[in-house]
């Protein structure tokens, strides 16, 4: 009997703590609110708990957690297989496909629907949904959302020294960690590099860093440019921001080094060649082992071994002089060329791919094949 009754408070214990974390998972939209959120942009997108889609929006310099309620769990993803996604996309919205800019795409880890992010040439910012198969246009004016305003954006009017508007780097890149919602970009400050975390659900507070990083294309440090892909990842286990910027330097912040209204000088590990952009950078576990992989704008995509970077003790403060040279952590060209978008998909990976004959294709591949 004894044992009856602790098998009966054992099961009420796990019972309670299962409710507990339900309202915990509710808590987190508890004061969103239904309407328009009024994004006027969208440049980066990146998925939390619960289905809760976060939406940069650089001309409004604010973010906007998005309650999709798309939070059935599908184990069982299958493969996608989808050609001409622009084409497909512009006959749901009636428009041409000169007009329409894919800006981002992000994979709900709960459903594995995916999302795109779609500008028009007029300005209009637009969130398509597919499971690879179907598509829809989200609705944008009346929606369960909550916001933030980013402390100190740079200013709408800002230019570079070629005399491009420098707003729309406000907002480059989103992640969400561990409770936080982390932000790159540029600020006003004299050191405009940014680096922002905002608690989740949003307060008033939020932790704003300016970054330095010595750039060896370049040839010189930093603290204008803006991170532009990024991802929270442990390494030697301490966290660290693990980020990449134009022409292309792979840099490490330690988090704990990352504090509010400091400077921070990042430790740039590897030089993976000039006249280059990063655009996604993510992580895969292969055979036992772990590998960024990252997908640029004159590259193929890139496989970098997490144990390297790991063990990488220096960094880099020489110029990397001449066109495509690298120097640092090394990195394998996988056979992947042109591609635009890349996220994880279920126990792989998605991407969307501009083909040789003009196509643009979505597809999983198998990590067995990275």
């Amino acid at each position: 009997m004894k044992n009856f009754y602790l098998l009966v408070l054992f099961v009420g214990l796990v019972a309670l703590t299962h409710v507990h974390a339900n309202n915990e998972v509710e808590d987190l939209t508890k004061d969103f609110i239904v309407g328009d959120p009024g994004i006027e942009s969208i440049n980066a997108l990146a998925f939390g708990p619960s289905g809760i889609l976060f939406v940069g929006d650089a001309q409004k310099a604010n973010v906007v957690a998005i309650d999709t309620k798309d939070t059935d769990t599908n184990a069982e993803v299958g493969n996608v297989n989808m050609n001409k996604v622009d084409e497909k996309i512009a006959a749901l919205l009636g428009a041409n496909v000169e007009d329409l800019q894919i800006i981002d795409m992000a994979v709900n880890p709960l459903s594995q629907n995916i999302y795109f992010a779609i500008r028009h040439s007029n300005g209009t910012p637009m969130l398509i949904k597919t499971d690879g198969e179907s598509m829809e246009v989200m609705p944008m004016d009346k929606v369960s959302h909550s916001k933030v305003e980013l402390s100190n954006p740079v200013a709408e009017d800002a230019k570079d020294r070629r005399g491009r508007a420098l707003r729309r780097w406000a907002v480059s890149d989103v992640a969400y960690h561990d409770g936080k919602l982390m932000v790159s970009g540029l600020s006003n400050e004299e050191f405009s590099s940014t680096f922002r975390s905002i608690p989740f659900p949003f307060k008033t507070k939020q932790m704003h860093a300016s970054l330095e990083i010595y750039h060896a294309a370049h040839g010189r440090y930093e603290t204008y440019a803006p991170i532009k892909t990024f991802m929270p990842f442990e390494l030697n286990g301490e966290a660290h921001i693990v980020a990449s910027y134009t022409c292309t330097p792979l840099v490490l912040f330690p988090m704990s080094e990352v504090k509010a209204g400091e400077h921070t000088k990042g430790r740039t590990v590897a030089e993976l060649g000039n006249r280059n952009t990063p655009l996604d950078i993510i992580h895969i576990e292969k055979d036992g082992a772990s590998f960024f992989l990252m997908n640029n704008t004159s590259r193929p995509v890139m496989k970098i071994a997490v144990d390297e970077v790991a063990a990488y003790k220096d960094y880099l403060t020489e110029p990397v002089k001449g066109n495509s040279m690298t120097a640092g952590v090394d990195y394998i060209s996988l056979p992947y060329v042109n591609v635009l978008q890349m996220d994880k998909y279920g126990d792989g990976v998605l991407m969307l791919q501009r083909r040789s004959n003009g196509d643009l294709a979505l597809f999983t591949t198998n990590k067995n094949r990275l």
